[in-house]
């Protein structure tokens, strides 16, 4: 499993831990409701996902590390 997979595993558990703890410690100890606050909560990671555009996740995210390691790399040779 790649960097960015884990980046974006790691999302998605975040967000379903808070919304289910959520929902229990205001009471909802029925599964179904736990089930569905941790769906709810996956939805927003998983849009990012699909957008090519996400800074931390989509394609363009590639880019811009390309970008700032080209970038460190030749503002060290500049103080050099």
């Amino acid at each position: 499993m790649n960097e960015k997979m884990k980046l974006a595993l790691a999302s998605y558990i975040r967000s379903f831990v808070v919304a289910v703890t959520t929902a229990y410690g205001l009471g909802q100890t029925d599964l179904e409701s736990l089930a569905i606050a941790g769906l709810v909560a996956v939805i927003g990671p998983a849009i990012r996902a699909i957008n090519p555009n996400d800074p931390a996740f989509g394609i363009i995210a590639d880019k811009v590390n390309a970008e700032i390691i080209k970038l460190a790399k030749s503002d060290k040779r500049k103080k050099k």
